[in-house]
Parts: C-alpha cells; structure tokens; sequence
C-alpha cells in the first residue's frame, strides 16, 4: 500500500516519518502565522493526498506541540475520507497563556493512514442487553 501525495504549492514539503519505526508522518506548515491564546486556525499544508479505499488519513496533534506550547489539532483525530482530493488542512488550537507563532515549513501535526470497516447502518428496534447498558460519562468512577 502507498499514500500517494500531490504538492499544491511548489514550497510544501511532503510528509516525513522522523524515525524509522515511527507510525505516523509529520506534516509540515505551508505558511506563517500566530494563534492567540484561545484562538484557533486553519494552517495549510499545500498536500493533497489519494487515500486507498477502505483506509483514512488521521490528523493527530504532535505531543510537543501540546507539552511545550498547548496546541492541538482541535478536531483531533481529524480524517482525511479515501474520496476527498482537496488541500489537507490542520485546524490547530492554541490552549496555550502566550500566541503561538509557527513558520513556514515547521512540523504542525501528523498524520497516519488507517483501516476502516465500511459496514451499513441498520435500524432495528431494539438493541442487545450488555453488562454496561446505558451507562456512560463517568459512571465508572474517577
């Protein structure tokens, strides 16, 4: 299997793995900017990418982004649909006390490709009894 990656604009750098065994691609800015303290941005990185058919592309936030600076990629993961040929677009947010300035051509996010099942949705009327059942948002505990 391959990510095949087109460049829209001659100054995007393409995706990089940073070690060897490393299971995602950095992706890099193509353009300057400031995030404000709770302030978020749409960075491009002047990709487009041709998913295989059963697979996604996740955008994920760098964990040193996050540490150092409290940016996240906001809608994190975000997909990339194995149909979509448009610019690849990081939505970052800055939860950070200080703007965020990033320049062109520095690591924003990553990305990874991953499998997905393509099932129907059936309506039915009632579901299966599990151990759980309704159960949700905190009801475990701490």
């Amino acid at each position: 299997m391959q990510l095949l990656v087109k460049r829209l604009s001659p100054t995007a750098r393409l995706p990089i793995r940073a070690t060897a065994n490393a299971s995602c691609f950095d992706i890099h800015a193509d353009m300057d900017g400031t995030i404000p303290p709770g302030g978020r941005m749409l960075v491009k990185t002047g990709l487009a990418v041709a998913v295989p058919p059963g697979f996604e592309v996740q955008v994920r936030s760098r964990s040193g982004l996050a540490f150092k600076h409290g940016v996240a990629v906001l809608n994190s993961p975000g997909t990339v649909d194995a149909d979509y040929r448009g610019e690849v677009g990081v939505v970052l947010i800055n939860h950070g006390s200080e703007p965020f300035v990033f320049k062109h051509g520095e690591r924003i996010a990553q990305i990874g490709v991953y499998s997905v099942a393509m099932c129907p949705a059936i309506e039915v009327a009632e579901l299966d009894d599990t151990a759980r059942g309704v159960g949700g948002f905190g009801h475990t505990g701490r």
